[in-house]
């Protein structure tokens, strides 16, 4: 491994504690972060307030000229999209729309840090392949809970709970590019964990595996 690249895959179940580690860890080791999620989240976000007659076609449109940054700040956290965003991300086409922009982000850059849910099993297996693997998990009573403070309780913490819970199910069953973890993943276990546990577990693994 080039001691200048670093490679980080980031998978793990909604609301498991995925993107608080990658921004953690993308900080220390000077990462780019690019969390896969927020495509997703943002497509059903347009796809909610446009209702196109061909999804596909619309997506392909709009991710050519899509600019990373921007979304960021759209208003993509809301229960509506979360209830969506599951159901969008099994269609295979759309899945190919965005790993094509994906793959296309990641070739730019050295040291690069991608959170989501089919980073290490496919958008990271191969050309770049990545340096460590890490996937994440959190009991789904403590995960609900900290989604819902993040909503400011806007909604029930039981439909939260089935949102989460429903959302896993989804991303594990489906046919294209499911949930797994990679047989070299490193598990991350964040229910009992704080924020600097998580940083120091991580750190841990991946300056064994940079020396």
């Amino acid at each position: 491994m080039n001691k200048k690249s670093l490679i980080i895959a980031c998978d793990g179940e909604a609301a498991s504690g995925k993107s608080t580690g990658a921004k953690l860890i993308s900080k220390k080791y000077n990462l780019k972060l690019i969390n896969s999620g927020l495509f997703y989240r943002y497509a059903s976000k347009i796809i909610i307030e446009k209702n196109p007659k061909n999804t596909t076609s619309y997506l392909n449109k709009k991710f050519k000229k899509i600019d990373y940054n921007k979304i960021k700040k759209e208003d993509i956290f809301t229960q509506k999209v979360s209830n969506y965003v599951g159901i969008l991300a099994k269609k295979k086409k759309v899945r190919e729309i965005i790993d094509k922009k994906l793959r296309k982000i990641i070739k730019k850059e050295k040291r690069v840090c991608i959170e989501g849910r089919d980073i290490a099993s496919n958008i990271l297996s191969t050309n770049p392949k990545y340096d460590v693997a890490f996937y994440f998990r959190c009991n789904l009573n403590i995960s609900s809970k900290r989604r819902w403070i993040d909503l400011k309780k806007k909604v029930s913490l039981k439909e939260v709970r089935d949102t989460l819970k429903n959302r896993t199910l989804l991303d594990k069953k489906r046919k294209f590019s499911p949930l797994v973890k990679v047989k070299d993943a490193h598990i991350i276990e964040t229910s009992k964990l704080s924020k600097n546990a998580v940083l120091k577990k991580m750190s841990n693994i991946i300056d064994n595996k940079i020396k």
